[in-house]
C-alpha cells in the first residue's frame, strides 16, 4: 500500500485542502480529501534535561530539520504541554519535539491533532519514535523527517490523560517509581537501562516472585496487574524490543495484557514471551483484550500508575479509552 499527498498549486500559508491518494496492493485506488495547515512555520520543543540532549545535538538537530524551526526549551514539568498549546494557538504548521518519552507525553496532551508532530529521540529509551520506525540517532531521525511523510495514529487516554504507547497499573508502574526513587544524575538526567534492570530484579526478589490478584478488569476478570499497549513494542531494554502485546497497532484500539497471578515459576516464560514476541494470546493464565475502545479497571487497593514511563501516583480506578485517528505524526 502506498500513499501520495497532493497540495494545490494555489496553496498559501494558512489552511488549505488537498487530496490523499492511497494505492492498494490489489490495484484499487482510494481518494480522500484532507484539510490541514500548510507546513510552513515550525517549532522545535526541546527538553534540555533529557538523557540524550546536549547543546551540540540541539544545534545539529535544528540544522537537520526543514524550515529553520524556532526553538523552545522546557523549564519545568508540564511546560511542554503549555508550549504545545501555544504552538496550536499560534497556527504552527509543524511541531517537532526533541525529548524523552515524558516530554512526548506532555506534548500529546497539548495538541489538537491539527498539525503534524515529529518525535525526535532524546531520552534514554525514546520508545515512541523508535516504535514509529525512527533510528535512535536524533540527527538521523531529524533528517528523515525532512521527507514530510505522515501517518495518522490513535492514542490512549486514562482518566482523561493521553498516552502514546503504554499505560501500566501495578508491576511496571512500581518499577518506574523505584527507578525514579534512585534520583537523577548531577546533570538532571534519569538513570539508564542498567538501573532499570537492577530495579526490576530487586522488585521481583522483594516479592519472592509472587503477585496475587489485585485488579478487576470489567468484562475480562481478575488480574495481578495490567499492561495497556497502544503499539508494539511496549518498551525496550537497551536495543531489545519488549513485546507485551504483539498484536497492538497504532492504527487500532488498545490491547490489555493482565496475568491472573504470578509465581516464580511463571517468570521465565513471561520473560521469554517479552523478547520473542510470541504474545499471550491463548495463555490461560493471562487475560488478553485486543483492539478495545474502553477498558475499566478497579483496584482492590491503591496501586501505582504509569503512562509512557512516567509515574502518575496511585489510583483505585482507571477508565482507559482509545482515541482513534487522533494525531498526525511524521514518519
Amino acid at each position: 500500500m502506498t500513499f501520495s499527498l497532493t497540495v494545490p498549486a494555489s496553496a498559501t500559508p494558512g489552511s488549505y485542502t488537498g487530496e490523499v491518494i492511497v494505492s492498494l496492493s490489489n490495484g484499487q485506488t482510494l481518494h480522500r480529501s484532507w484539510h490541514a495547515r500548510a507546513m510552513g512555520r515550525s517549532v522545535l520543543i526541546v527538553n534540555p534535561f533529557a538523557s540524550g540532549v546536549t547543546q551540540e545535538r540541539i544545534r545539529l538537530v535544528r540544522e537537520a530539520l526543514p524550515g529553520d524551526p524556532a526553538v523552545r526549551l522546557t523549564e519545568r514539568p508540564g511546560h511542554a504541554t503549555e508550549l504545545a498549546r501555544e504552538a496550536v494557538a499560534d497556527g504552527t504548521g509543524v511541531l517537532y519535539v526533541f525529548s524523552g518519552d515524558g516530554g512526548f507525553n506532555e506534548v500529546l496532551n497539548g495538541v489538537d491533532g491539527s498539525m503534524p508532530i515529529g518525535f525526535i529521540p532524546g531520552g534514554g529509551t525514546s520508545v515512541l519514535p523508535r516504535a514509529l520506525g525512527f533510528p535512535r540517532d536524533p540527527v538521523q531521525a531529524a533528517r528523515r523527517m525532512g521527507r514530510g511523510a505522515i501517518r495518522r495514529i490513535s492514542l490512549g487516554r486514562l482518566n482523561g490523560r493521553r498516552f502514546g504507547f503504554c499505560a501500566g497499573v501495578g508491576f511496571d508502574a512500581e518499577l518506574v517509581r523505584r527507578v525514579d526513587a534512585r534520583g537523577r544524575k548531577p546533570d538532571g538526567r534519569r538513570p539508564g537501562d542498567l538501573a532499570f534492570a537492577w530495579s526490576a530484579a530487586s522488585l521481583v526478589a522483594a516479592r519472592r516472585g509472587r503477585y496475587e490478584t489485585a485488579i478487576e478488569i470489567e468484562g475480562l476478570g481478575r488480574a495481578a496487574f495490567a499492561l495497556v499497549a497502544n503499539c508494539d513494542p511496549y518498551s525496550y531494554a537497551g536495543r531489545v524490543p519488549l513485546h507485551v502485546a504483539p498484536l497492538a497497532r497504532f492504527e487500532l484500539g488498545l490491547d490489555v495484557v493482565a496475568p491472573r497471578s504470578v509465581r516464580a515459576r511463571n517468570i521465565p516464560r513471561l520473560a521469554v514471551s517479552l523478547v520473542s514476541g510470541r504474545g499471550q494470546v491463548g495463555n490461560p493464565s493471562v487475560l488478553y483484550g485486543h483492539d478495545l475502545d474502553r477498558i475499566l479497571l478497579r483496584c482492590d487497593q491503591p496501586l501505582p500508575l504509569q503512562l509512557d514511563g512516567e509515574d502518575l501516583g496511585d489510583i483505585t480506578e482507571a477508565l482507559v479509552e482509545s482515541e482513534r485517528d487522533a494525531v498526525t505524526v511524521l514518519v
